[in-house]
């Protein structure tokens, strides 16, 4: 007679129990093997489950004022993982290591703390990062900022209630004409992966030519390996990019409409 089994996650395994013994997915425990404990067999990790949406249930329309803070929340959310690994980025540039450790050895002689000058210009130059990656006219008033002028900000809404991702255009006022900006495309954590980046992206675009518009283009951080990939799939060429100490941090792409 078979028992049936369950399971729990243990130091961030999955033990599964079935009959008189047990099996894990993902790494053997300390101390045993295959080998010593017959009934204990190791699984390789099941494969992440990504959410299956229906395209159906999924909507695009313009944000509502009382969605300003949520859609805050959702950019601020994105931030978060880009802007840590574009730092990261940044700093673990050869020359970024070079010139730190100029001022840390200049601050030795002028500091009787070793720790104060290797840690200070590293803390001060994250400061500056994170200042200028955050320095955006929009994020004070996203409602008003995007209500004015030619600019337009719509979500992605899943089910009828569910705000789960935003894309924003902006004419592009310098360089070539009829030229709009792609901006603030941001997906949710539950709902990347799953297609609704690329309904945004599609959407915006239809909203640029029906505005007159025959170019779009769009910066986003070199780090930012999935966004890159969407860009590229979906006919976007690399076109430029803003540089940091000669390295470029914001990658340009444009596509013809």
């Amino acid at each position: 007679m078979t028992r049936q089994g369950w399971a729990v996650p243990i130091w961030g395994l999955s033990w599964h129990w079935v009959g008189g013994g047990s099996q894990c997915w993902g790494s053997e425990p300390v101390g045993a093997s295959p080998a010593s404990s017959p009934a204990l067999q190791v699984l390789p990790l099941p494969p992440a489950v990504m959410p299956t949406l229906d395209p159906g249930q999924l909507a695009i329309r313009e944000m509502q004022e009382d969605e300003e803070q949520m859609i805050l929340e959702l950019l601020k959310d994105g931030f978060k993982d880009t802007e840590n690994r574009l730092i990261l980025y940044v700093l673990t540039r050869p020359l970024a290591l070079l010139l730190l450790a100029v001022v840390s050895s200049g601050l030795r002689f002028l500091l009787n703390s070793f720790v104060a000058a290797l840690l200070g210009p590293v803390l001060l130059c994250l400061l500056a990062l994170k200042l200028l990656l955050r320095r955006s006219p929009d994020l004070g008033g996203l409602w008003a900022y995007y209500r004015s002028g030619r600019r337009g900000l719509w979500v992605a809404v899943y089910d009828g209630d569910d705000v789960c991702g935003c894309v924003a255009l902006e004419p592009r006022l310098q360089g070539v004409p009829r030229t709009a900006e792609l901006r603030r495309l941001a997906v949710s954590r539950w709902y990347r992966r799953s297609g609704v980046g690329r309904r945004l992206l599609a959407f915006l675009e239809a909203q640029a030519r029906a505005q007159g518009y025959e170019r779009v283009v769009l910066y986003t951080a070199v780090v930012a390996k999935a966004a890159v990939s969407l860009f590229e799939s979906s006919g976007y060429r690399p076109t430029g990019g803003r540089s940091w100490l000669g390295y470029i941090i914001l990658q340009e792409f444009s596509k013809e409409l």
